[in-house]
């Protein structure tokens, strides 16, 4: 009888394991065609935090110009590359220009990313390219969003822009809220795998 369940039970994980495959390359295949801003405050002072926030305002006013032609992730992570050093200037003159004397990095790296929600959609976990920028020492609380296709805080979130830089399925996916279990558990399976590249 032991057998019979324990049979059972691994038959059950192996089938709920083989149906995840599938979904699981979906979310890799989202976190390609996704273009990341991750900012880092100096320190979890209200202050602090404050500043992030005009920062991130300036940033994105910023690269929604310089993305306006960008037709590609591949175009939007050049536009960024290309123009890097700006993109610190504009951080570095807010945070001047609030009284600071912060210095401030930006860079273009790959990071782990939560499941996140944006509205009605909901961003995989996974290891996406992203613009980061850090004030300071970094080790504040940090903020993040979808550069590119544009879902930020203070850009307009244009969800026909998103569905027509994704397939059919992918955007099925990042739109239905029945996802969720399957979200959690391969979030889970990227952690542990990204303990290993």
């Amino acid at each position: 009888m032991k057998l019979i369940i324990k049979s059972i039970c691994l038959a059950t994980a192996l089938c709920i394991m083989f149906s995840l495959i599938p979904f699981s390359a979906e979310c890799t295949d989202i976190s390609n065609e996704v273009f990341r801003l991750h900012i880092l405050a100096n320190s979890d002072s209200k202050a602090d935090q404050e500043l992030k926030l005009k920062v991130r305002d300036k940033v994105l006013k910023y690269t929604e110009n310089l993305y306006k032609n960008a037709d590609s992730i591949i175009k939007a992570e050049t536009l960024t590359d290309d123009n890097l050093q700006s993109i610190a200037n504009v951080a570095a003159r807010e945070v001047k220009r609030n009284g600071y004397s912060y210095p401030v990095k930006a860079e273009i790296k790959k990071m782990y990313f939560n499941t996140r929600h944006y509205g009605k959609i909901t961003m995989p976990s996974g290891m996406y390219n992203a613009l980061r920028i850090t004030i300071g020492s970094g080790e504040g609380h940090n903020w993040w969003c979808v550069m590119y296709p544009s879902m930020c805080v203070g850009v307009s979130t244009d969800y026909n822009a998103l569905k027509s830089k994704t397939t059919d399925n992918q955007y099925s996916i990042m739109t239905d809220e029945g996802y969720e279990i399957k979200f959690k558990i391969v979030e889970y399976f990227v952690k542990i795998s990204s303990l290993f590249s």
